[in-house]
C-alpha cells in the first residue's frame, strides 16, 4: 500500500523559531505514529558552503541555482518518501520554494520562473499547507538575535520587512496560517504543533471557519495592495450520501490551475474536511459524477493578510452588493480584526443560505 504523504512549509521571518519548530514537530507527529522527513533550508546551505548573492555574478544568478536544487530536493525526497514502508509520511520543508521570491525583484522572479518553465501557482500551491512564524522582531524583540544563524544579517526592522514579504509571497494558498507572537514561546510553538495537527485532520484540534456578509468590495483597492492575491475557483458538487458532501475544483490563474477534491463529513463549524489533490485527468473523470441539479459555482477569490490573520474574499458573479469574508480561527471566541477596505454586514457563519453548497442550490 501507498504511503499517504503530507508535505508543508514551515516559513517566516528571520529569529521567528523555525530551528526549534522542526524539534518540535518531530516529537509531536512521531508519537501519533508518522514517518517525519525534513528538507533542509537551502539557503543556509548553501551560504555555509560559500555560495551567496554576494558571492556569485549576481542575485539572480544566485536565485536561479538555489530555486533549481530547491526543487530538485524536494522532488527527491517525494521521491524516496513513496518508497518507504509507511503508513503516513509528513515531509516538512524549512522554507519552500517560493521564500525565495521575497529577495527578488518581480523582473528576477519572472526570468527564474521563465528558465526552470515553472509558474507560481504550482510553486505556491504545490504544499499542502503553509506555516508562518512571526519573526521575533514583531512583538518579542528583546529576543531577536543574529548570534544563531551565520545565513542572518538582518537588522529589527529590516527582519519585519522581510517577514512582511515572505508573508506577500505565501498569500493565495488555501491553506496559509499565520503563528505570532501574541503568547510566550512555548505557547506558539504548541499553537504550531495545533494548526499543523488541525491540517493533519486530528480529532478535537479543526479550525472554526467562521463566514462574514460584507459589502461588495473595492475591487482596485483590493488589487492593488501587496498583501492581496487573486484567485479564479470552479467548484463542481459532485452526488454524495445524505451525510456528506462530495466536490471537485480548480483553482490557479492566468491559465495555471490545480485541481482537487473535497470530502465534508458532518456539519456545523466543526465539520470534517479531507482534501486530497487530483491531476487534470482525475479532475475531469470526476466531473462525470456531477450533479447536474446544482448550480457549477464559479467565484474570484481576494487573497489577503492582516495583522496576521489570513482573509478569503469571495466575489461571486450573481451578487453586485455583497460578497462573503471568510477566516479561520482556533475557536469561536477568537477577535476578528477587519482590513478597513472590508464592510462587514453581519456574521453568517451559521446561516446555512450563505454557504457554497445552498448557493449552488443543495438543500441543506
Amino acid at each position: 500500500m501507498k504511503p499517504e504523504i503530507t508535505k508543508i512549509v514551515i516559513t517566516g521571518g528571520p529569529c521567528a523559531g523555525k530551528t526549534t519548530a522542526m524539534s518540535w514537530i518531530q516529537n509531536a507527529f512521531t508519537s501519533l505514529g508518522y514517518t517525519v522527513l525534513f528538507v533542509p533550508e537551502t539557503a543556509t546551505e548553501f551560504i555555509g558552503g560559500g555560495v551567496a548573492p554576494w558571492t556569485c555574478g549576481s542575485n539572480r544568478d544566485y536565485q536561479l541555482v538555489q530555486v533549481s536544487l530547491q526543487i530538485t530536493k524536494e522532488k527527491l525526497f517525494e521521491q524516496a518518501a513513496r518508497t518507504m514502508p509507511a503508513e503516513k509520511i509528513l515531509i516538512v520543508c524549512d522554507r519552500g520554494v517560493l521564500d525565495n521570491k521575497a529577495y527578488m525583484t518581480p523582473e528576477d522572479f519572472a526570468y527564474v520562473t521563465g528558465e526552470l518553465k515553472v509558474n507560481e501557482v504550482e510553486l505556491r500551491d504545490g504544499y499542502d499547507a503553509v506555516f508562518h512564524l512571526v519573526t521575533a522582531a514583531k512583538g518579542a524583540e528583546e529576543f531577536y538575535t543574529t548570534a544563531n544563524n551565520q545565513a542572518r544579517i538582518e537588522t529589527v526592522q529590516q527582519a519585519c520587512e522581510l517577514d512582511d514579504k515572505l508573508l506577500a509571497s505565501w498569500t493565495g494558498h488555501p491553506h496559509l496560517r499565520v503563528i505570532d507572537n501574541a503568547t510566550d514561546f512555548e505557547v506558539k510553538m504548541r499553537r504550531l504543533i495545533g494548526e499543523i495537527s488541525a491540517c493533519l485532520g486530528q480529532p478535537g484540534l479543526m479550525d472554526t471557519r467562521r463566514r462574514y456578509l460584507i459589502e461588495y468590495p473595492d475591487i482596485a483597492c483590493l488589487e492593488g495592495l501587496p498583501s492581496c492575491r487573486k484567485v479564479e475557483i470552479i467548484q463542481t458538487y459532485l452526488h454524495s450520501g445524505e451525510n456528506s458532501e462530495r466536490r471537485v475544483g480548480q483553482r490557479g490563474v492566468d491559465g495555471h490551475y490545480i485541481y482537487y477534491e473535497t470530502i465534508l463529513m458532518g456539519g456545523g463549524p466543526k465539520a470534517i474536511e479531507v482534501e486530497r489533490r487530483l491531476t487534470q485527468n482525475q479532475y475531469l473523470t470526476l466531473l462525470m459524477e456531477a450533479d447536474t441539479s446544482l448550480r457549477q459555482i464559479r467565484k474570484t477569490r481576494y487573497c489577503m493578510t492582516w495583522k496576521n490573520q489570513v482573509f478569503e474574499i469571495d466575489v461571486y458573479p450573481f451578487w453586485q452588493d455583497r460578497a462573503i469574508a471568510e477566516i479561520e480561527t482556533s475557536d469561536n471566541e477568537t477577535q476578528v480584526v477587519f482590513p478597513d477596505a472590508i464592510h462587514v454586514i453581519r456574521d453568517v457563519t451559521d446561516e446555512k443560505e450563505y454557504k457554497n453548497a445552498a448557493l449552488a442550490g443543495k438543500k441543506l
